[in-house]
């Protein structure tokens, strides 16, 4: 087997394992409105795979979530706002977040992500389903505040840790594929 080849499996399984890995956890947590760890595992493969490979993770994520759901799946007026919602994050840490590393800044990221994720449904929302748009953000912003809280907590205290650990096993994983090619 050619190693590019070898390459692109190893990679393949990689991502679907990070996917599997979100999906679950999300479907877990699902019986509390928007308190998930989805943000902070997004910006460790944001930060240590690059915007190609968490892209790939966002979209087999949004699918396999929809189709999955403990609540059902989620109607396809929802899907694209779900999709922009978490590839915000993937395309903000590859553009004009690059260099932000710090717990405190991706924190803080993390705290106004989870009012811009509640905003991405806004269109579908008004548009498609004809809900008013001020009594529809009212009745978000709790859900919105949860999540914002959430993720400024979960990534402040766990993202150095995981991120230092997933990085440690990344670099096993890309060794012995190096190893494994000569």
């Amino acid at each position: 087997m050619a190693i590019n080849q070898k390459t692109l499996i190893k990679d393949t399984a990689l991502i679907a394992i990070c996917a599997a890995v979100l999906l679950a956890q999300q479907i877990a947590f699902s019986f509390l409105p928007n308190v998930q760890l989805t943000t902070l595992l997004i910006v460790i493969y944001a930060k240590t795979l690059g915007f190609k490979r968490t892209s790939l993770i966002v979209i087999i994520h949004v699918l396999a979530y929809n189709i999955l759901s403990t609540f059902g799946a989620v109607t396809p007026i929802h899907l694209p706002s779900m999709f922009i919602g978490w590839m915000i994050i993937p395309f903000s840490l590859a553009t004009f977040l690059k260099k932000v590393d710090s717990p405190l800044g991706l924190a803080i990221f993390g705290f106004i992500f989870g009012f811009i994720y509640g905003w991405a449904y806004i269109p579908a929302q008004v548009f498609f389903i004809g809900s008013p748009l001020i009594p529809y953000l009212m009745m978000d912003i709790p859900f919105e505040i949860v999540m914002g809280i959430t993720n400024f907590l979960t990534i402040y205290w766990l993202y150095p840790p995981l991120k230092t650990s997933f990085a440690e096993q990344l670099q096993k994983f890309e060794q012995k594929e190096k190893n494994d090619g000569r």
